[in-house]
C-alpha cells in the first residue's frame, strides 16, 4: 500500500482526534514489520501538536524496535488491548517503553481490513494510569475500524482509476 514507510498528515489528524477523544497524551497510526514499528500518524499532546521526525527522550519518534511496546501483541491478538496501568500486569510492565518513555497506560486497536488482514494499529498511550475501562476500549474498535473503512476507500479509488482491458 506504500504506508508504514513515510509520515502521513491524515493519519496525524487521525491520531490527534484519537488522543482528543480518550484524553491521551500521545496517539499513533502503527504500521509493523519484522523488525520495526512505524508510526505513520503521531500525535503529542504535550505540545499540543503533531510530532516531527525529531525525538528526544521525553517525546517517542517515528520509529521503535518491533519488541518494544504493545501493539505488536495487539496484532498477534487480533484484539484490542486496555492496560490502564502496565506496571499491574506482569508480562506488560517489564517493556522496554516503561523505562525509556516512561508509559503507563496503553490502549490500541487493530487495524483489519476485509481480507483479515492485519495492516497495523493504533494505539493511545500515557505516562499516567488512565481509566480507559469500557468506554474507552469501545471507542478504540469504533475509531480503528473508521480508518480501516478510509484506507479501503482510498485503495478503491485508486482501483477505479485504472484502466480495464477486454
Amino acid at each position: 500500500m506504500g504506508i508504514g514507510d513515510r509520515p502521513v498528515p491524515e493519519f496525524d489528524d487521525f491520531a490527534r482526534e484519537l488522543a482528543t477523544l480518550v484524553g491521551g497524551r500521545y496517539a499513533m497510526v502503527n504500521f509493523i514489520d519484522e523488525k520495526r514499528q512505524y508510526f505513520a500518524g503521531l500525535y503529542s499532546a504535550v505540545a499540543d501538536t503533531t510530532v516531527d521526525m525529531s525525538t528526544s527522550a521525553a517525546e517517542p519518534g517515528r520509529v521503535m524496535a518491533r519488541d518494544h511496546g504493545y501493539c505488536p501483541h495487539v496484532i498477534v491478538r487480533r484484539r484490542a488491548l486496555v492496560l490502564e496501568d502496565v506496571r499491574d500486569f506482569p508480562r506488560f510492565a517489564g517493556n522496554p517503553v516503561v523505562d525509556e518513555i516512561g508509559i503507563h497506560s496503553y490502549l490500541g486497536a487493530p487495524l483489519i481490513d476485509r481480507t483479515g488482514t492485519a495492516l497495523g494499529t493504533i494505539c493511545v498511550v500515557d505516562p499516567d494510569p488512565q481509566p480507559w475501562g469500557h468506554e474507552g476500549l469501545k471507542i478504540i474498535k469504533s475509531m480503528a475500524a473508521r480508518l480501516v473503512q478510509r484506507i479501503e476507500r482510498s485503495e478503491i479509488s485508486v482501483t477505479d482509476r485504472r484502466p480495464t482491458t477486454g
